[in-house]
């Protein structure tokens, strides 16, 4: 059963260590459904994701992240395991593991849940590759530490719709009675809840979440 909207929290952070094997076997379906569309096969699955789950668990709150050539070497070339996060983000797989997170009786629910805090970051870290919708999902399944910033700062697509919903039938009502068939202020009102639907343009990195 997937946890819509559950209690909001941040995910408990946790140091990193290369995935164990329980750990991998819940991950492996994920990786290689996504592994199988990208073309080239990529020798190392579980290599490349230890890579990205090593930055993951050392971003620190208030601090951008950890850039890729900062990587240790014995993870290969830092373009590599770069490339490979782009990618994974492009044919969902940061999406998948987020949905499959608030799956309370999916098989290996408990395991894929001790990579809350990892998976959560590296969603984060996606947010451009994501966009609006992808943290609007993050949102509500109520995974703060997916989040760019607080929810109070972020684009809320589903705010915007009901605020349009309601703003195109005031034009209608106006259209069809006249401007006087308004509300007084209605204009003003609604604009300033389309600023607060749309988010802040930027955040600033102390406000980002843990």
């Amino acid at each position: 059963m997937l946890r819509l909207n559950p209690s909001r929290r941040y995910s408990p952070e946790r140091p990193w260590a290369p995935l164990s094997d329980d750990e991998w076997a819940v991950l492996s379906p994920f990786v290689h459904r996504a592994a199988d569309v990208a073309g080239r096969p990529v020798r190392d699955l579980r290599g490349r994701l230890d890579a990205i789950f090593w930055l993951a668990a050392n971003t620190r709150p208030g601090r951008a992240p950890p850039p890729w050539h900062a990587l240790p070497e014995r993870f290969g070339k830092p373009g590599t395991a770069s490339r490979q996060f782009r990618r994974r983000a492009k044919q969902g797989l940061w999406t998948k593991l987020l949905q499959a997170l608030a799956g309370d009786e999916r098989p290996g629910a408990a395991v894929l849940r001790r990579l809350e805090s990892w998976i959560c970051r590296a969603y984060r870290r996606a947010w451009r590759l994501l966009g609006v919708q992808g943290m609007a999902l993050a949102r509500r399944l109520g995974f703060l530490s997916a989040l760019r910033g607080a929810s109070s700062l972020l684009p809320d697509p589903g705010l915007s719709e009901q605020v349009f919903r309601k703003l195109r039938a005031g034009v209608r009502l106006a259209g069809e009675r006249g401007l006087a068939a308004l509300p007084p202020g209605f204009l003003r009102s609604y604009r300033r809840l389309l600023a607060v639907a749309a988010g802040r343009r930027s955040i600033p990195r102390c406000l980002a979440p843990p």
